[in-house]
């Protein structure tokens, strides 16, 4: 199951430099993961500053 991005997100990239795949671009108002892409790797779990990552 691919990791979801909550609205915690403060949108400062830190996921998105630590995914492997490219898994995760700037939404609208915050980041967003392609669940097609994710790879559940979970490295940008342990990245994110706010604890807003976490498996859907």
């Amino acid at each position: 199951m691919a990791f979801v991005i909550s609205d915690s997100c403060v949108s400062c990239g830190a996921c998105a430099d630590s995914c492997p795949v490219g898994a995760i671009s700037q939404g609208d108002s915050q980041y967003v993961i392609d669940a097609n892409s994710c790879i559940d790797c979970g490295s940008c779990e342990s990245t994110c500053p706010t604890g807003a990552i976490s498996q859907g």
